[in-house]
């Protein structure tokens, strides 16, 4: 927890200095700040378990990373630990620096156990709670923590500023080594376990076993004083699950969504999708207790396993006996859609009507699900334990994307393209009704092409993509992520996307970076693609992303050095 005081002294008085000399062009932030990061393994004791897991400066979650808008950031990771890794900064459009973006075989080759690899970008017109992690296998299931913000100095936020601010990152947990589980995963062609436990700030809380350890030390809490109010900052850096989130007998005010304004919206629980954020304001105007700060599951797909226990923290009043119980918090039904689209409705974004494009370029149309392969094993037991003995997979236009063992923006820059295609469809191959008539005889019609394929789109185009859910296998709520962009959410709906029907909002929609396409049904996106480079987007379940369900954006050069990519750091890891 970090009180207002406490959290304006970092920013001013950490450590700063002036500004390199940048390349002119390159943006140049006012202040740069240092950041020393490594990744190693640790011995931590949960869930009556001690287990070794990956971790950066021995801390999980990792530590925080705090800036202003527009200063410039430099972090050295190096990777001490046996696996392979990079760091992605979630949320960060990376202007002009493509190459520090993180995403393992997209625009960068891993840092190896042993090396080191400098980041280096900056804040350009961005204020807010990001996050960063791992992306790398599913190490971002402990590799993973804030990234915040402020605004410049001087500038207010544009709601009434808090008492304090609490960062709260949602988590999940797995007793066993995650890297030896995704490739158990992988290799069986079926499906993970649920995780053993969800967390918050990385504690289990008292629900689980062990937890507690006779006393409230393995439990988060944030102590109030009566009347004040809270700024909370929610990260969700889960790995395959949405949650809830709720306070018993509390209001939740969301005021950002993925680190951009929005117009206050009072709501009684919120949910969040791997990969996304939400700051709410919070003010402690109940009776002196504590009051329990919950976290569970949001489960949309038809027969998914689950972990139902939920995660709790405290939301307690200075005055309350340190040994009461806490008053339970109410979380919807884990397959409560209304209560999603309820919260999506509320989302508005502040000052963004003229901003929008109106008119637009390019409309990439992508069907988005799940697949069922059918089995090519010699050893069918073993790999093909998938639905009907196939073998899962997911998909973006019915292509599974496979990462390349070159990363692709360093094959487009230096013109190789025998490692990735640049012919990714705009729309699927055939039209149909995708949520009611998508094929579902599994495995026998499927089954999901395979491939590098990439989108090529040219610099300045205002692009809109439509990002249709399917009924292949499952319906089923997907928290889609772009890289590099934020976009505005302009409008989305059950059923098949009807252009001829279709609301869409171009006045005051949301500006987000992960956008969770409602079950059984469209969200419409538009940006413009003024940052070049290879920006992926895929779905923020770390399975589904393994599964293939992602793809590519390749945004080609402007014209003169500020609509140009740069060339590669010196220090870039090598495949």
């Amino acid at each position: 927890m970090f009180p207002r005081l406490a959290t304006w002294l970092l920013i001013w008085f950490g450590i700063t200095f002036p500004a390199y000399p940048a390349a002119k062009q390159w943006p140049q932030g006012t202040t740069t700040r240092f950041y020393d990061f490594k990744i190693q393994t640790t011995r931590v004791n949960k869930l009556c378990n001690s287990n070794e897991i990956v971790t950066v400066n021995n801390m999980f979650p990792g530590p925080v990373v705090y800036a202003q808008e527009g200063d410039r950031l430099i972090i050295k990771v190096t990777n001490l630990s046996p696996y392979n890794a990079t760091i992605h900064w979630h949320g960060v459009r990376q202007i002009l620096s493509c190459w520090f973006d993180g995403p393992s075989y997209i625009t960068q080759c891993p840092i190896t156990p042993g090396q080191s690899f400098t980041y280096e970008f900056t804040m350009v017109k961005q204020r807010g709670t990001f996050f960063w992690h791992a992306h790398v296998s599913w190490l971002r299931a402990t590799v993973y923590g804030a990234l915040i913000v402020y605004p410049k100095a001087g500038v207010p936020y544009p709601f009434p500023f808090p008492y304090e601010e609490h960062i709260i990152i949602l988590g999940e947990y797995w007793s066993q080594d995650i890297v030896q589980l995704e490739r158990q995963v992988i290799a069986s062609g079926g499906v993970p376990p649920p995780a053993n436990a969800y967390t918050i700030n990385g504690h289990p809380g008292p629900n689980y076993n062990c937890s507690t350890n006779g006393n409230i030390a393995y439990v988060y809490k944030i102590d109030l004083v009566p009347g004040k109010t809270y700024l909370l900052r929610l990260i969700n850096a889960g790995l395959n699950t949405e949650n809830f989130f709720a306070i018993a007998n509390h209001k939740l005010t969301i005021v950002e969504a993925d680190a951009e304004y929005t117009k206050p919206f009072t709501t009684d629980r919120v949910m969040l999708g791997p990969g996304q954020t939400l700051n709410v304001l919070v003010k402690a105007d109940q009776p002196i207790a504590r009051y329990s700060m919950a976290i569970g599951p949001y489960i949309s797909a038809r027969n998914a396993q689950f972990q139902n226990i939920t995660s709790v923290a405290y939301f307690q009043y200075s005055g309350a006996v340190p040994s009461s119980l806490s008053l339970p918090a109410r979380l919807p039904n884990i397959n409560d859609n209304l209560a999603v689209k309820t919260v999506m409705d509320g989302l508005k974004g502040l000052n963004t009507k003229d901003d929008v494009p109106k008119e637009i370029d390019a409309t990439l149309f992508l069907t988005i699900g799940l697949n069922v392969n059918k089995c090519r094993s010699p050893t069918p037991q073993q790999n093909c334990q998938g639905m009907n003995n196939g073998t899962m997979a997911a998909s973006m236009n019915n292509i599974s994307f496979i990462k390349p063992t070159v990363s692709v923006l360093e094959s487009y820059y230096k013109g190789f393209e025998d490692y990735f295609t640049p012919d990714f469809p705009a729309a699927p191959l055939r039209f149909y009704d995708f949520v009611n008539g998508a094929p579902n005889s599994a495995p026998n019609d499927t089954n999901a092409m395979n491939g590098t394929r990439t989108k090529v789109i040219e610099y300045g185009t205002r692009v809109q993509i439509i990002l249709q859910d399917t009924g292949t296998v499952t319906t089923e709520n997907h928290p889609i992520h772009l890289h590099g962009y934020s976009f505005y959410v302009v409008g989305y709906g059950s059923g098949n996307y009807n252009p001829q029907t279709a609301n869409l909002n171009l006045v005051d929609p949301p500006y987000m970076n992960t956008i969770g396409v409602p079950v059984g049904g469209w969200a419409a996106i538009r940006f413009k693609a003024d940052n070049p480079g290879v920006w992926f987007i895929h779905c923020h379940f770390d399975l589904h992303q393994s599964w293939g369900l992602a793809t590519a954006l390749i945004v080609k050069n402007g014209v003169g050095h500020l609509e140009t990519l740069p060339h590669p750091p010196a220090d870039l890891p090598r495949c």
